[in-house]
């Protein structure tokens, strides 16, 4: 064999140190603090034969995400998992959880007198009012984010090493660190095509993917599972973006990676060590882009991952088709075949004395499942639609596109009704205009209840008269979106806490508010106090205590230093299980001198304490005022409410 040339070898020399150059150049680092929640591995637990082995991969997957961490930005500090407080994320520009921090409050299964599950809330990692960037790996961003409503939530553990259906123009594609992203045209994932009724156009044979991951649970049996969240409505908020789907068992549009106010979802589940080199430098560029959201939270808040979308109703209408039918019929045979096959094997395997499986075992007791008819089918899954349109195919299909913009989402698991009062008006639920028009039923007296039940129904608000919804209307009619993920309601497309109707809690707190039922006041008594506990809906409680104040007399908010009154103070004690959340939510307060450095209240005042916790037990509430009137003050007092939590 001829060996090769002197210039040859240079010029082969040179490609190869310029490869290398171009590979291990170090970046210019971003001028930013990353802290790295760690504490999870690579592979799945039943890969680790001892603890002691599960814990060396957890230490050597933290120390490949510091690394690639440090080489991108100029401070990086590392915390296990368990160690992790809210309170650090103070410090740092973006918090990247790749481990399950201690649980501020368990998980809870709320159960009737007859022991039925009547709800579940999700234990908290985090308070809702976290506004700090952050990112997740992984099923993190669902676990995390369930209790304070991101829209990560479990669509599917199944995401595997590539990406697809990405959007190209992204940021984090493009900088500040450059990326040359290797995109490759691979056949397009078999499971796709199950859920190809969701798609307006044929699904595609092959699709432009790049690799993520060098390993992944397909082909590397035991390693780490990423995780997808559900694409429908995921962008129905103004503060909620998709980025890129993955290789994984649902559809095409499947979220693995996104943006919810200031998290970003990271659903690819291997660290650094088993990323493509351009991955990591795509993962440094997502921190450096969530960096720019801090203080930029929820608006729309995903609470009930079950609730359905009007996306839904393409699958209610493929459902009812006999293409459908025939595939269930054809997976049927298929499942029966491969049973049939996996019995034979273990009576044969059980004859000879051998060990079997768990699923060996299991056949040995197979019978062939015969399959439904169409209209058992149809009768299980319609249930009263089936009463009206029976088998007929047509009919189903006229009734969900007639009624497409009258359907609203229950609160319960995948439950679409048509909303007669909305239909009634002839104007889609998701139309700013049907809220004009119901305000106008009330404000002409043509329908009041009509008008209230529309109102309330697809907003957070409740207004008890009309002039009241007509001037919220009115100022925010130019930034309303509606969110189904959200709960079917129209929000205002702003962070700012004084513009009313992004607030989940309020009708909770305003019905605890109106029930509470002070003693009555009188020149000897200026002050009555009352407490109760309301339940927003998202899974914290809040302490509701309202002060009665008589007429002509005063109490302090706050005190100069150049006055000698006392302010209202609070003190909270609350039992096992329970920690405040947040701050005291004050009312509004009047001066009560020309330099403003002293308020007062007056009248009817209401404060909130959010708490968060499980459990049964009393808290007591010390509230500490003085009362005035304009020529005498009473001796400062207190009093001490309790309460059942």
């Amino acid at each position: 064999m001829k060996s090769p040339s002197l210039p040859r070898l240079l010029t082969c020399f040179l490609c190869w140190a310029c490869a290398v150059f171009t590979a291990t150049a170090e970046p210019v680092r971003q001028p930013l603090k990353v802290l790295y929640v760690g504490g999870s591995g690579n592979w799945e637990r039943e890969v680790y034969a001892t603890p002691e082995a599960a814990a060396e991969d957890a230490a050597r997957r933290t120390a490949s995400f510091e690394a690639l961490l440090k080489r991108y930005f100029a401070t990086v500090g590392v915390v296990q998992a368990g160690d992790y407080r809210q309170e650090l994320s103070a410090d740092y520009d973006v918090t990247v959880f790749d481990g399950t921090p201690t649980q501020m409050e368990a998980r809870q299964v709320i159960r009737d007198e007859s022991g039925r599950v009547t709800e579940v809330i999700a234990a908290r990692y985090l308070t809702e009012d976290f506004d700090r960037p952050a990112l997740m790996i992984g099923e993190l961003g669902e676990r995390l984010g369930r209790r304070i409503g991101l829209k990560f939530d479990w669509y599917c553990l199944c995401l595997d090493a590539h990406a697809h259906s990405f959007r190209s123009e992204h940021p984090i594609f493009r900088g500040p660190f450059p990326v040359q992203m290797t995109i490759e045209e691979l056949p397009t994932p078999e499971d796709a095509f199950h859920y190809e009724y969701f798609r307006d156009t044929p699904t595609p044979k092959t699709l432009p993917m790049w690799r993520v991951q060098t390993k992944g649970y397909q082909t590397d049996r035991g390693f780490r599972i990423g995780m997808v969240a559900r694409p429908w409505g995921f962008e129905d908020s103004p503060e909620a973006e998709y980025i890129s789907s993955g290789v994984c068992q649902k559809g095409l549009d499947a979220v693995a990676l996104a943006r919810h106010g200031n998290f970003f979802c990271w659903g690819f589940a291997a660290s650094p060590e088993f990323m493509t080199e351009e991955a990591g430098t795509v993962l440094a560029n997502a921190i450096a882009y969530i960096a720019q959201f801090d203080g930029q939270g929820l608006i729309a808040r995903k609470y009930n991952d079950r609730r359905a979308t009007k996306d839904w109703l393409a699958e209610r209408k493929y459902l009812v088709t006999p293409e459908s039918y025939q595939k269930y019929l054809a997976s049927n045979e298929r499942h029966n075949k491969r049973m049939a096959g996996i019995k034979a094997e273990a009576e044969a395997l059980k004859a000879r004395g051998e060990k079997l499986s768990q699923i060996e075992e299991i056949s040995l007791n197979y019978r062939p499942s015969a399959p439904q008819s169409f209209e058992v089918q149809l009768r299980q899954r319609y249930r009263d639609l089936f009463d009206r349109f029976g088998t007929d195919t047509a009919a189903y299909h006229r009734y969900f596109d007639e009624n497409y913009d009258y359907f609203y989402a229950e609160p319960a698991s995948y439950q679409l009704t048509v909303d007669e009062d909305v239909k009634s008006l002839g104007i889609p639920n998701t139309d700013p205009r049907v809220l004009a028009r119901a305000i106008e039923l009330w404000e002409t007296g043509e329908d009041a209840a009509k008008a209230q039940r529309i109102l309330t129904r697809y907003t957070l608000l409740d207004y008890a008269t009309p002039a009241e919804w007509r001037a919220w209307y009115e100022q925010n009619k130019e930034r309303l979106f509606f969110t189904q993920t959200g709960g079917f309601v129209f929000m205002v497309d702003t962070r700012d806490p004084a513009v009313e109707g992004n607030d989940y809690g309020r009708r909770a707190r305003n019905q605890t508010r109106a029930a509470l039922t002070p003693a009555g006041t009188d020149d000897l008594n200026p002050v009555s106090l009352a407490v109760g506990v309301a339940n927003p809906g998202n899974g914290h409680k809040e302490l509701v205590v309202k002060l009665l104040i008589h007429p002509g007399y005063h109490i302090y908010s706050h005190v100069s230093a150049s006055d000698a009154f006392t302010a209202t103070g609070f003190d909270f004690t609350l039992p096992s299980g329970y920690t405040l959340a947040g701050n005291l939510q004050r009312p509004a307060f009047r001066p009560y001198n020309e330099a403003g450095t002293t308020g007062v209240y007056t009248d009817e005042v209401v404060f909130t304490q959010a708490v968060t916790g499980s459990g049964a037990g009393e808290a007591t509430v010390e509230i500490t005022w003085q009362a005035c009137d304009a020529h005498i003050c009473f001796p400062p007092e207190s009093r001490t409410l309790r309460i059942m939590l």
